[in-house]
């Protein structure tokens, strides 16, 4: 009932912070190394066992002869944002109880002879046990996977089970356990979080050593416990929580965007200098028109892009325009400028420095294939510019022939 009432006002919660729902997006999986956590909390368990069904003890998880304290420890691994797994480790100080006839096996086996007057040792002999219970988990954070990731989310409803092995060190048993619980967590900082856990774990039927001791176990019930713990969750990794995946569609459309508009400068160029010789080539005459021209020509740049942070050529066909200009230099034995820029908008002042020599380097040894003797070219850099607009197309290099 308190599972259920937690739950229900949990489920609320949710409800009210989801008033204004952000829009669920898929998350891009992460480093095995990411998202590990660890958790410590101080238990209350109250213990129920097979051995007392015949005896009329008080059910509260109140009683003292059935109420423990104890701890618990965890270590455990989200591998989505919904979907987790936790090595939890509890218990250390628990309680044996028994009914009359496991009562009796007891009072026997430890030479007890004050048994109380309703023929029942019941609460007046010590009935504690040392033990614990290990087991491995599948966490299942309902938050995420019904109102979608989100890193800011304050509280998260996590219901969980396991299966694993309990021991009883008091009296030398082992039996399988499984475990169902509802996992509680409220964010305190980015990596430290208030949780409270509240479980139910069954074992096999010799939890308390009394293997016969309610007609040979004929009615099976088996040994159980309930608790509430209540503790910290701290993440251990570096690096928690998971990314956005990157819409793909959007980045085609945007770079797609983007060499359509360097396609486009290109076409520009290349109409340009198709109109530009045409002109040499048919209209020698009157002088001052070809001078002109040619002044036009020479003083006009041509653009060689890169890449951010790169000092490689994006398009090779940004060489197209730079080897019409070095065919024109090396007919009319011209000079030719070559002036490196980085964007103004990434990098240090002295990184696009050397970015910016880099590619007038770069484009330089370009021109050298094209027959430019050495001595003919010069380079210069700028560095971080924000010439043109938008800013990543300062990521280049130009291209001119000298006034001599």
């Amino acid at each position: 009932m308190v599972v259920l009432a937690l739950a229900s006002f949990s489920l609320t919660s949710m409800a009210q912070e989801e008033e204004t729902p952000t829009l669920k997006h898929s998350v891009a999986t992460n480093s095995f190394w990411n998202n590990w956590f660890v958790q410590a909390n101080g238990t209350y368990t109250a213990f129920y066992s097979n051995e007392e069904k015949p005896a009329d003890y008080s059910k509260s998880p109140f009683k003292h002869f059935r109420r423990s304290y104890g701890l618990s420890i965890a270590l455990g691994k989200w591998f989505t944002p919904g979907i987790g797994m936790r090595t939890k480790l509890s218990g250390f100080w628990g309680k044996s109880v028994l009914g009359k006839y496991g009562q009796d096996a007891r009072i026997k086996r430890l030479g007890i002879k004050t048994p109380n007057e309703n023929g029942f040792v019941g609460e007046s002999y010590c009935n504690g046990v040392k033990y614990f219970n290990l087991q491995e988990q599948v966490l299942l954070n309902v938050s995420n996977m019904v109102a979608g990731y989100n890193p800011d989310r304050v509280w998260n409803l996590i219901p969980y089970a396991g299966v694993g092995g309990v021991r009883n060190c008091t009296y030398n048993t082992w039996e399988l356990a499984g475990s169902v619980g509802l996992l509680n967590t409220w964010k305190l900082t980015n990596r430290l979080k208030l949780n409270l856990d509240i479980n139910y774990t069954m074992c096999g039927d010799d939890f308390e050593g009394e293997a016969n001791s309610w007609g040979g176990h004929k009615v099976k019930n088996h040994d159980r416990w309930i608790a509430a713990e209540i503790g910290l969750t701290y993440d251990i990794s570096k690096t928690n929580g998971w990314d956005k995946v990157p819409d793909v569609d959007a980045l085609k459309a945007l770079n797609q965007a983007q060499l359509d508009a360097l396609n486009a400068q290109l076409n520009d160029a290349n109409n340009e200098i198709g109109r530009l010789r045409n002109m040499l080539e048919n209209q020698p005459e009157p002088a001052t028109v070809v001078d002109n021209t040619v002044k036009e020509f020479i003083t006009t740049p041509v653009s060689v892009f890169f890449n951010l942070d790169k000092t490689e050529i994006a398009i090779l066909k940004d060489l197209v325009n730079v080897r019409a200009l070095a065919k024109f230099a090396k007919e009319n034995n011209r000079s030719i400028l070559v002036t490196g820029y980085a964007d103004s908008a990434t990098g240090s002042e002295k990184h696009n420095q050397w970015l910016s020599e880099k590619r007038a380097e770069r484009v330089a040894n370009e021109l050298i294939k094209m027959g430019i003797e050495p001595s003919k070219i010069t380079t210069a850099a700028k560095g971080g510019v924000d010439i043109l607009t938008p800013v990543d197309y300062n990521r280049r290099a130009t291209v001119q022939i000298t006034e001599e």
